[in-house]
């Protein structure tokens, strides 16, 4: 089992077919440095089109990268030779709202009707900051990012509501300034923060006890900086309780061919 992370020049051709080959299933931050990192939401069709318009209502945790067809697990605007069947390291099935298992690939459940949602991640941020000389914490500790539920409340669409996640990065007060200003640069990926400081302001109770991914030191000279999650949708399927959708597994993302740096906005 391949753990390396990331390979010098890889792209995100070369970590999509790592992956599908099974030879990397570990969270994929730092994976093909300069190459967007995307969300998964997999839904009927039914429930495809007040999706699509919670993502609109939702652009902070929720900014849209790309959408299939029904039945289609290509996506050739964000990638050659997409599979989205096979190429996330991890996925989560879920039924009525609980998770029934997590999957290598999606051969088994695949369906006719399904829509896949392709969500901006803040992986892709993450490069941004290390090249102004930020300390990306879960990064140094070799552990997913800690993700929370929060109190924030997404606007509804549709079926679909629920309570916004959040990943926590800390940062001294003058690099999660810096911060800010960096991750402006890119609402295709959650841009800016959401929350800065007193994590019970929105909801959360212990951050040394995330809801997603891993706990990460704060030292005292730090603030938790907070953006908006991609795995908000998994937060709404734990409210909505749909019949049947997939996620990925937090952490665990598509690669696409896409460049961090088409998505900044200078």
């Amino acid at each position: 089992m391949d753990t390396i992370t990331s390979i010098k020049g890889e792209t995100g051709r070369d970590a999509r077919r790592r992956i599908r080959a099974g030879a990397f299933r570990q969270p994929t931050s730092g994976m093909a440095p300069g190459y967007v990192q995307g969300n998964l939401a997999i839904l009927p069709k039914e429930l495809a089109a007040d999706f699509a318009r919670f993502c609109q209502l939702n652009p902070k945790p929720c900014p849209l990268l790309g959408q299939s067809e029904p039945g289609n697990w290509r996506l050739p605007n964000l990638g050659e030779d997409l599979d989205i069947r096979t190429d996330i390291p991890r996925y989560r099935v879920w039924k009525k709202g609980e998770l029934i298992e997590e999957v290598d690939d999606l051969k088994k459940v695949w369906r006719d009707d399904l829509v896949s949602f392709v969500l901006g991640c803040s992986f892709s941020f993450e490069e941004a900051l290390i090249e102004n000389g930020l300390e990306i914490r879960h990064q140094s500790c070799n552990v997913n990012v800690p993700m929370y539920r929060t109190n924030i409340q997404c606007k509804p669409a549709g079926p679909f509501h629920g309570p916004m996640v959040v990943s926590m990065r800390p940062f001294k007060p003058a690099d999660a300034i810096r911060a800010v200003q960096v991750t402006t640069r890119f609402p295709s990926v959650h841009g800016a923060p959401v929350h800065l400081g007193k994590p019970e302001m929105i909801g959360i109770k212990d951050i040394a006890k995330p809801d997603y991914g891993d706990g990460v030191p704060v030292r005292d000279d730090e603030l938790p900086v907070f953006w908006a999650c991609g795995v908000t949708p998994q937060s709404v399927v734990a409210t909505v309780k749909p019949e049947f959708c997939i996620t990925h597994a937090p952490g665990y993302m598509l690669v696409t061919d896409l460049l961090n740096s088409q998505l900044a906005i200078l």
